[in-house]
């Protein structure tokens, strides 16, 4: 019998756990969730990096935190140590699925500082050290769609190295993501590097959409406004899918694809419920086109796998109802576009505060791990 996540990786979505610990990697968790879930990536953040290494229950950070607090690590040092080691560790598990893809899959993703968020600079130094440090070609640097990451996308993408771009939440800001990965790969190009060999996901959000949506929708009260509450995440996201089609259709893009570059692939992220009266697997079920890719917490990742209908394709069937709802979004007196900026400035601090957050986890197992 065909479970969920093996319908959902025939219907052509990549299934990556949003979620990553050393436990994972040395219990074989992980190469498990290969097996048994149909889990061909990872993508991680300072919050589950914190989540992991503060874990009272995980004693396999143990040793190294000893032997990082004799060599008198500081609590950056220390991060930089253990995250870089998880995701290199990760990517050595994921490497039969990235031969078997060709490349496209096994990913393990890990993060720039996001204090570096504005600092276009100071990110593309970043994920060249990142990249040269995991030293693995089924890595992927996380950079931030801010303003100020575009160019540091385009400048790490011309380097050769492949990039996961995170924190997307408006057309707009996407349709200038795809360019600078154009930018990237034109840049990458001219230096005589193989196209083929980089690789990109333009990581779009979904919840956080229909939470900050849904609160204006409230707050206007109407009967027309109720009927859209929920709706507006994925109306978005699918628009994207729409734009990623067209803009990937268009001279340039091709020029490039037929040059040896890959599509950059959309990938759902944030996709796990905010709201307990929506279905748990509704970021997934109703975002399902080939060559997608869906990055799950493992409680969606299990809803899926134990009672998710995967129906084929919801998201090119769909493009008529998604203009719809964002076009009646507006008509109630909702602001997309604002709604998008809000939630991509709040991102930034969000990332900001889970950093510093995994900041004082790691000094506090510093200051308490005996010396090696």
């Amino acid at each position: 019998m065909t479970t969920p996540t093996q319908a959902l990786s025939d219907a052509g979505v990549s299934i990556w756990l949003d979620d990553l610990s050393r436990a994972r990697i040395t219990t074989g968790n992980l190469a498990d969730l290969i097996k048994t879930r149909n889990v061909v990536g990872v993508t991680t953040n300072p919050t589950i990096f914190a989540g992991a290494i503060g874990n009272p229950d995980d004693d396999s950070y143990d040793q190294r935190l000893s032997e990082l607090t004799t060599a008198g690590a500081s609590a950056d040092e220390a991060i930089f140590d253990l995250t870089t080691t998880d995701v290199a560790d990760a990517a050595d598990v994921f490497r039969p699925v990235y031969d078997a893809t060709g490349g496209v899959d096994g990913r393990v993703s890990i993060e720039v500082s996001p204090e570096l968020a504005h600092d276009a600079e100071a990110t593309a130094a970043e994920a060249k050290k990142l990249w040269d440090t995991v030293n693995r070609p089924n890595a992927l640097i996380k950079i931030p769609a801010t303003q100020a990451g575009l160019p540091a996308i385009a400048e790490t993408i011309g380097s050769g190295i492949s990039v996961n771009v995170t924190l997307i939440f408006s057309l707009e800001r996407y349709d200038a993501v795809i360019d600078a990965y154009l930018d990237g790969l034109e840049k990458a190009q001219a230096a005589g590097i193989d196209l083929s060999t980089i690789q990109s996901v333009a990581s779009f959000f979904v919840s956080r959409v229909d939470t900050e949506v849904d609160k204006r929708l409230e707050k206007i009260g109407t009967d027309e406004a109720t009927s859209l509450k929920s709706k507006a995440g994925v109306a978005n996201a699918r628009l994207a899918f729409e734009l990623f089609e067209k803009k990937f259709a268009e001279p340039r893009a091709k020029a490039l694809l037929d040059a040896g570059a890959n599509l950059q692939r959309p990938l759902w992220a944030s996709t796990g419920v905010k709201d307990p009266s929506l279905p748990d697997t509704l970021y997934v079920t109703e975002l399902v086109a080939p060559g997608t890719v869906n990055t799950m917490p493992e409680k969606t990742l299990e809803a899926t796998f134990d009672h998710a209908e995967v129906t084929g394709d919801t998201i090119t069937t769909n493009y008529a109802d998604a203009h719809r709802v964002i076009d009646a979004l507006a008509t109630v007196g909702v602001d997309i576009t604002d709604a998008t900026q809000v939630l991509e400035d709040e991102g930034v601090e969000k990332f900001i505060a889970s950093w510093h957050e995994l900041q004082e986890t790691v000094a506090q197992a510093l200051k308490e791990a005996p010396e090696a």
